[in-house]
């Protein structure tokens, strides 16, 4: 039996944890002569006071969405992928070959070779770490981290090589053309009135992440591979012992991992770029860790860990601009602040918690 509700698990735990993280970061803040409430009032105003911010907000939250969804699959595996980053470039690399090749006439029909293009290359660069973890016994967090790496540089040589556009100097790939445009939401809400979402660069793929989520939640809770996977992280022994193939689970895990991490260029590369930069993933990669273990690996909470995250991220620009006694490392101690204590430091509150549930438990039995 569960030691505490999951709801409890899933929103009041990181709720807790990111009231006493903003209450730290309120201290430091004032300790630098700074007031706090200014601090959240203006992060706040930049990320949720109009619809523009509201619409950068929910881009970064979709690369958010994809690679917590993918650190959470792995995770449920007890796989600690940290290689998000390189199969997110590994994605756009797909994503982007996928595109150059056809002249789409549409978006209908570009998004879902796009999808099947970013999500195979994705998928095959975590396969690499996922063989030599199930049949070598190489540590998976060691070699994602080190494709991390490999991915950049390969990146770098094709995009000043075979997929550089001879019009530029810049290391980009030539724009996708017209047919491959994602509609965004300023146009897509466009008959409500002018103005909403005005240049925000969130567009269709934010609905494709809220999907995957949903078909993340139906994998893992609702599926005879989602049942094996969190059986195998549970116990690798007593799964061994119930007939659950180690090898089967550890490669599956990741692919799916590597697939939601590449499909993050379907939001950056596609849906904003329209063509594909060397720099295009920003360390989202890494934010997606942070997001999947404040959301508990759950996908309902990794979109709200995610959306906070987007929030963080937008205010902190507007925060820059309206506070200048705060730096833009102050928004990172913030941040750093916030996965420490849903991190690091949540059993600090998880286990009070716990034991508070099972004293009401047994008061009511």
């Amino acid at each position: 039996m569960d030691k505490m509700p999951r709801w409890a698990d899933v929103v009041l735990v990181p709720l807790i944890n990111l009231t006493l993280a903003f209450i730290a970061a309120g201290l430091v803040v004032l300790a630098i002569g700074q007031n706090p409430f200014d601090m959240v009032f203006f992060v706040i105003k930049g990320a949720l006071g109009s619809t523009t911010g509201i619409g950068y907000t929910l881009y970064y939250a979709t690369n958010f969405i994809f690679t917590g969804l993918a650190f959470s699959v792995a995770m449920h595996a007890r796989h600690f992928n940290i290689g998000a980053e390189g199969q997110a470039i590994a994605g756009g690399v797909g994503a982007a070959i996928v595109l150059l090749a056809v002249p789409w006439p549409h978006w209908t029909l570009a998004l879902p070779a796009a999808i099947l293009g970013a999500s195979v290359f994705g998928a095959g660069w975590a396969a690499i770490p996922a063989y030599l973890q199930a049949r070598r016994g190489s540590h998976v967090v060691i070699t994602t981290i080190m494709f991390n790496f490999i991915a950049a540089a390969i990146i770098g040589f094709l995009l000043n090589g075979v997929l550089k556009d001879p019009n530029t100097q810049n290391a980009e790939t030539r724009h996708f053309g017209q047919g491959a445009h994602l509609p965004t939401f300023e146009e897509i809400f466009a008959p409500f009135g002018d103005g909403l979402f005005k240049s925000a660069p969130v567009n269709v793929s934010f609905f494709l992440a809220l999907i995957m989520a949903f078909l993340v939640w139906v994998l893992i809770w609702r599926t005879r591979l989602g049942y094996q996977i969190r059986a195998f992280g549970s116990s690798h022994t007593a799964s061994a012992y119930a007939g659950i193939s180690a090898f089967r689970v550890t490669i599956y895990s990741m692919l799916i991992s590597g697939a939601l991490a590449g499909m993050l260029s379907l939001n950056v590369v596609m849906g904003e770029q329209e063509r594909l930069i060397k720099e295009f993933v920003e360390g989202a990669g890494f934010m997606g860790i942070a997001v999947g273990l404040m959301g508990r690996n759950h996908p309902f909470g990794i979109v709200l860990a995610a959306i906070l995250f987007g929030i963080l991220n937008q205010g902190g620009f507007e925060l820059l601009w309206e506070m200048p006694g705060i730096s833009r490392e102050m928004v990172l101690v913030i941040q750093a602040l916030i996965i420490i204590f849903t991190g690091a430091l949540v059993h600090m509150t998880r286990d009070p918690l716990e034991r508070f549930f099972i004293r009401m438990r047994k008061k009511r039995a």
